[in-house]
């Protein structure tokens, strides 16, 4: 099992059959998962493929919108103008906590938390709604290599059901952290929350991070250079919900989860890898996908503060020029 190939397909077995955790039910659409999908994804960052199982069965990105979000954002204004808003300190509380914007700066700690990804939504420029919404939309396609749409059940599911997200809003609306088009917000933030998305796009929307902001099939650029160490900083500290600190000490990579139940890992100028399977536990991540995260980074020396990663004949690639 040393080449890679042959572990995901190790791994995918191993795990195939673990059914603990639950379907995410806060958003009713997502109940609709059948438990038993699972799938492994990695793309290198020179576009090689390697992946096994339901890697193209169809589910929404979630949370994992947020890391692009933010992407997007930071070239919208720039790195000042967001700390102003938004902070980049990880938290200990759940991704959806009210309680920490009545404290201290009352900005959002960083925008991988809910309150923090909208108040990034607020930061979307364009003309209107639609307009916003397109721009959106062509970010992510750059990221992904075709074009994307958004799930309408599930936008609607969390239009309807998303309360707790609108007292957010209005508690970021109180301390001048957005606009008053609250509305208008908070449905960009579900509109990106409901894209489709499969495993397979995910790892190549990491690999294209891993490659400098460069999809690796298209070889369009999906954002500038010099905010792709923004954008793996805050995955690093703060895309795992409040298992973030366990992650960066378990598997030591730039991560991001969603309740879906993707995952998305970057190892810069190597690859991207992504596992999806929809039972999640507590704290909204994937239990499988930790798994196989956990083992991959074991195998293969991956923990950012393993240096060999030479000896991994799948990551021993040039970084792009």
């Amino acid at each position: 099992m040393s080449d890679l190939p042959e572990f995901i397909e190790y791994l995918y077995e191993e795990y195939r059959h673990l059914n603990s955790g639950n379907l995410a039910n806060y958003i009713p659409e997502l109940t609709k998962a059948n438990p038993d999908w699972f799938a492994i994804s990695v793309i290198t960052a020179d576009g090689e493929v390697f992946e096994i199982g339901d890697s193209t069965e169809n589910f929404t990105i979630q949370s994992i919108s947020k890391v692009f979000v933010y992407g997007m954002a930071l070239e919208d204004c720039d790195r000042q103008t967001l700390l102003e808003k938004i902070g980049v300190e990880p938290t200990g509380d759940p991704f959806n906590s009210v309680i920490r914007l009545d404290e201290n700066s009352k900005r959002p700690d960083n925008p991988m938390v809910n309150a923090g990804a909208i108040a990034t939504a607020g930061l979307i420029k364009g003309t209107d709604a639609t307009d916003k919404l397109n721009r959106l939309l062509d970010m992510f396609r750059r990221y992904i290599g075709h074009d994307v749409f958004i799930d309408a059940p599930v936008f609607m599911s969390e239009r309807a059901t998303g309360h707790r997200n609108r007292a957010l809003a209005n508690l970021l609306l109180n301390f001048g952290m957005i606009e008053d088009k609250i509305e208008q917000i908070l449905d960009l933030y579900f509109q990106q929350c409901s894209l489709v998305v499969n495993c397979h796009d995910l790892a190549m929307m990491a690999a294209t991070l891993a490659n400098r902001g460069i999809n690796p099939k298209t070889k369009e650029q999906a954002v500038k250079p010099d905010y792709v160490r923004d954008i793996l900083s805050v995955m690093y500290t703060c895309g795992m919900y409040n298992y973030a600190g366990e992650w960066a000490y378990r598997v030591g990579i730039p991560a991001k989860s969603g309740v879906s139940g993707g995952i998305i890992a970057v190892i810069p100028d190597r690859a991207g890898i992504a596992v999806y399977s929809p039972l999640i536990d507590q704290r909204g991540n994937s239990i499988r996908g930790i798994k196989v995260f956990e083992a991959l980074a074991d195998k293969f020396h991956l923990h950012l503060f393993d240096r060999p990663l030479e000896k991994c004949s799948f990551l021993n690639i040039s970084p792009s020029e």
